[in-house]
């Protein structure tokens, strides 16, 4: 399997804008473009091969066929391990949490989620919520829960682009408005929305809500911000800084402004460009690129200016 660009899955939720189609090459077809899944082998999106003589195919498909391509590391798991998005918020998504592995796996029979989020772009004045501002219990939780008074608990962080958040299961969230953003995460789609802000959708009905689900899962006290930046190599014509480690996913911010050699280590590499432009091996990587390296490419020559998030698995 050579090294190939990925075919996005588009979804077109109601908090979404049009900045993906409009700055980042995305031509999704769709009249909103809220998220662009951009590696994905997960049942509610999958991405496809564009280069190469796979080209159409899964990557699913290809990998079953060739599971070198995904390497020691990541095979491993029982499932592919990684689901990376770029997410434009136009507006406020919902306040939410996510499960562990062990409550979802005995309660909904699948993985939970662990994410870290990498702002690719901000509005003046955006902001995001990570976890709450007082401790609370589980009954004024859910009294405050689905309803506007819920606002007063939650610990509100204003955003700039570059910064980084990382987020385990039970760390109530919510991506802000006029944000772009690159989410790295566990390969699981499972969600549990505490407030939604009343909205409806095209049809007039509100999406559902999981309170109780979500006060199981919930972290009912304020949770401290993690950040793990640590510059692993620099030169004149690259940084390499570690933006997050840990058992799902490792992701690397490559800063480039000339030449690198980017080298798997048991494990396939997902390169996304998410600032200015450059070349992976001989295929061109413009903003909004993802390429996917497998496991047993060799090393790979990038070339360029651009930023670039490199995520695979320790």
């Amino acid at each position: 399997m050579d090294i190939t660009r990925l075919q996005p899955v588009y979804k077109d939720y109601i908090w979404g804008g049009n900045k993906l189609n409009e700055e980042y090459g995305k031509n999704s077809g769709l009249s909103i473009t809220a998220e662009s899944w951009e590696l994905a082998c997960h049942k509610d999106g999958m991405c496809r091969i564009i280069d190469g003589e796979y080209a159409g195919k899964t990557l699913l498909e290809v990998l079953q066929d060739h599971p070198d391509a995904l390497g020691e590391k990541a095979a491993r798991y029982e499932f592919f391990p990684i689901l990376i998005k770029l997410i434009d918020a136009c507006n406020d998504l919902s306040v939410q949490v996510h499960p562990s592995d062990d409550y979802a796996l005995k309660n909904e029979g699948q993985y939970g989620k662990t994410e870290m989020w990498y702002v690719v772009d901000a509005e003046e004045n955006a902001k995001l919520v990570y976890g709450l501002n007082r401790e609370v219990s589980k009954d004024e939780f859910a009294a405050l829960a689905n309803g506007p008074e819920l606002m007063s608990v939650l610990n509100f962080v204003p955003v700039k682009k570059g910064d980084v958040f990382f987020i385990r299961s039970g760390v109530i969230h919510a991506i802000g408005k006029g944000l772009l953003i690159c989410e790295i995460q566990q390969n699981s789609n499972l969600t549990y929305r505490v407030y939604d802000y009343d909205r409806v959708d095209i049809n007039g009905n509100k999406r559902p809500l999981h309170v109780e689900k979500a006060i199981e899962v919930a972290k009912l006290a304020p949770e401290p911000m993690i950040s793990e930046r640590k510059i692993t190599f620099s030169n004149s014509e690259v940084t390499v800084e570690n933006l997050a480690s840990c058992e799902y996913f490792v992701v690397d911010k490559i800063s480039l402004n000339g030449k690198y050699s980017l080298c798997p280590d048991g494990s396939f590499i997902s390169l996304t460009v998410v600032d200015g432009e450059g070349s992976v091996g001989s295929l061109k990587a413009p903003k909004g690129t993802t390429v996917f390296i497998p496991a047993n490419a060799g090393c790979v020559k990038i070339e360029g200016n651009m930023t670039a998030l490199s995520s695979y698995v320790k």
